[in-house]
This record gives C-alpha cells, structure tokens and sequence, in this order.
C-alpha cells in the first residue's frame, strides 16, 4: 500500500502521498504537485456514481494517480489531517471531509434517517469508507477520538467528523421534555450510542477561524 505522512509546511499542512508501482484515489482538485513517474486518469464514473455524488455533495470524479513517486495534496490549507487505518471496516464521514485514500478503499453513500439528516446538521445523505486500506480526512481543528463499548455519546452541534458505520445515529432531545429542552438552553442533541469509535473536532484553530471569518466578509460585501 502506499504511504501517506502529514508534513508541515510554513505553520500549514500537506498530505504527502509515496508510492511505488502502487495506486492511490483523490478528491478532485486536491493535487498541489507530485514529483517521479507518475499517472494520473480521471476515468467516466457510472450512473450510480453520478447518484452517489448528488446525494452526497461530494465531487463525482475521484482522480486515481499510478505509478512511482510523491503526491502532495492541499494546497496547504488551514485545519488538521488525520490519517485512518481501515480493517475491513466501514467509516462514516463528515461532508468535504475525504482527501485520498488507498485504491482498495471503496467511497460510497450512506443515508442517515430522515429525522437525523434533517435537524443533525449533518444532512441526510454522508460519505462512506470501507475495505481495508488507509484513508486521509480532513477536520477544521483537533480531532479527539472517543470510542464506545455499549455506551451513548451526546454532542451538541454537528463537530463530529467521522464515526464507525456500526454505531446508531440519531437527533434527541436535550431533556425527556419539549420544555425542559427549550429551557435548558441545550435543545436538541446529536446522539452516537452502541459500540464503535466517533472522531470530533470539538474546537476549530485559530487559522481556520480566520480564513472562515475572511470568506464571509469577503462573500458580504460582493
């Protein structure tokens, strides 16, 4: 499999991606540059793939690079990368959350109840990962992993970043009550229960903050 690192550059951060005779998938427009004997195909996808990147906001086309040498993806942006090492297991992630991953990686959709998609914040149709492989994420800032064993995990506001596809998604309310919801300031909570593993990004970095708050000035006074 190729390898995937985390480098930094200038206080930001890059995927550096090598491989040898080896191939590897990619968002669309997430190459920076690559350097070696290397190949890349954009290649038709099928008309499940266009209905997969409708439902999922995702890009349709996932360009797959071949060949020997390195990739690097950004440009380097503000945020975290992390880098999950799947089992034959399957991942649940967060819009625009995806960045590269093994070509043994299958990107696909997964529907949340109707409920869930549409008070969560997460919407109703996410980005799944499954097979064995490593694939690389993106987060707005530092990603706590939490795992669960018959447990319940309560987040107010939609900071979860990825979860394992055996956990049970679901919108609840803060209290047993409407009013007690209402009046305890919480209102409504998204709720991970079961057995897996649930990544968060409870805290955006202070870069990230910034260049947000840059897009929406510069969005307000066009």
């Amino acid at each position: 499999m190729a390898q995937f690192e985390i480098i930094k550059k200038q206080e930001l951060k890059m995927v550096k991606a090598t491989l040898n005779h080896e191939q590897i998938r990619a968002e669309s427009g997430a190459l920076h540059y690559m350097q070696g004997k290397l190949e890349l195909e954009s290649k038709m996808p099928s008309a499940t793939g266009f209905l997969k990147s409708f439902v999922t906001g995702e890009n349709v086309f996932k360009p797959v690079y071949s060949g020997t040498g390195e990739i690097f993806f950004g440009p380097p942006t503000f945020g975290e990368y992390l880098i999950l090492t799947l089992n034959n297991e399957e991942w649940i992630l967060d819009k625009s959350a995806y960045i590269c991953s093994d070509i043994g990686v299958e990107v696909g959709a997964y529907t949340n109840k109707a409920i869930s998609g549409l008070f969560s914040g997460e919407g109703f149709f996410q980005t799944s990962v499954k097979g064995s492989g490593q694939v690389v994420i993106h987060a707005p800032g530092e990603v706590e992993r939490i795992k669960l064993v018959n447990d319940r995990l309560a987040v107010d506001g939609s900071f979860a970043i990825a979860r394992t596809a055996g956990l049970n998604f679901s919108v609840q309310k803060a209290t047993k009550s409407i009013m007690g919801s209402m009046t305890s300031g919480e209102g409504l909570l998204n709720v991970f229960e079961g057995t897996g593993t649930v990544l968060i990004a409870p805290v955006s970095n202070l870069y990230f903050n910034l260049a947000s708050m840059i897009m929406s000035m510069r969005m307000t006074t066009k």
